[in-house]
């Protein structure tokens, strides 16, 4: 079953399909004359006991006809499955569109990457027939510190802070991006700044919640995001300085608290149950005793 991250990227390429038009020409591949970019039926029907979905299709128009068509695949670890199921939505897509296809599989890492990028054998000849995936790893992603660019495609800015987290312009990515989550509703701004958490390293993750929650007053934002984020972001700090409290109160009675229990604490906003925890830290004697 696709996973929430899985997901998110999903919607991007379906809401946002000139994203894909981003992505490939950073990848130097050239394409067709276009008038526009759509959204297509992901769905690869063909006469088989399974029917294959594509994670996304988009169309590239001209003239009322389809000049390109781009099945992309959003592929966060190897599977042994996709080899023999990419060369399905190719080929079913190429025959009901009778255009061009090309397999765009975006990864989030360069071990991924490589994995996804080696040419697929389908078919005996000399030579045997081959489908070669356009591959997007985070090095390939643009680096947007424009506000223009983000504004216009709040997905590409997202990827970029996402594949760029220790890039030296790492403040422009940021204030760039949040330029263009103001765009977007309070839905998909949370949706993409919880993407965001979840995909940074660990250690950049406190500077970006730093950023996030000093910028947007710096924006004086109106939206129902800022808003709403504002008001999550006080609620989480308070939340954490009662985290924070309770790691204190074991450390100085020299009880050791092993990394997943510091997680679980840490991360927490339930203030009712970080006030248990709080009162039951005075109390035992070993670190799993306080999840009890």
């Amino acid at each position: 079953m696709p996973s929430t991250l899985h997901e998110v990227v999903i919607d991007m390429f379906t809401e946002r399909p000139d994203l894909a038009a981003r992505l490939l020409s950073a990848l130097g591949c050239p394409l067709p004359e276009y008038e526009t970019v759509e959204s297509r039926s992901e769905r690869a029907t063909v006469v088989a006991p399974t029917e294959y979905y594509a994670d996304a299709v988009v169309a590239f128009r001209r003239g009322g006809e389809t000049v390109l068509a781009v099945v992309v695949e959003i592929q966060l670890r190897p599977d042994s499955d996709k080899p023999w199921s990419w060369p399905v939505y190719t080929m079913s897509l190429r025959a009901r569109m009778k255009c061009p296809v090309l397999l765009l599989v975006v990864c989030p890492d360069r071990r991924t990457a490589q994995w996804a990028a080696k040419p697929l054998d389908i078919g005996f000849g000399h030579p045997p027939t081959t489908l070669t995936p356009l591959v997007l790893d985070p090095s390939a992603v643009p680096v947007v510190t424009d506000p223009q660019v983000a504004t216009e495609l709040p997905e590409l800015a997202v990827l970029s802070a996402v594949a760029h987290p220790h890039h030296p312009d790492h403040a422009q990515i940021w204030t760039a991006l949040a330029t263009g989550l103001r765009t977007l509703g309070a839905d998909p701004a949370l949706r993409y700044h919880d993407f965001i958490l979840t995909m940074l390293p660990r250690a950049v993750r406190p500077a970006w919640e730093a950023f996030m929650s000093t910028g947007l007053r710096d924006y004086n934002f109106t939206s129902d995001f800022a808003r709403k984020y504002i008001a999550e972001g006080e609620a989480k700090g308070e939340a954490r300085g009662e985290a924070k409290s309770i790691l204190t109160v074991l450390d100085a009675r020299g009880i050791n608290v092993p990394d997943e229990i510091r997680d679980t604490i840490m991360s927490c906003e339930d203030l009712d149950q970080l006030q248990k925890w709080l009162r039951h830290a005075l109390e035992i004697n070993r670190a799993d005793e306080l999840l009890a």
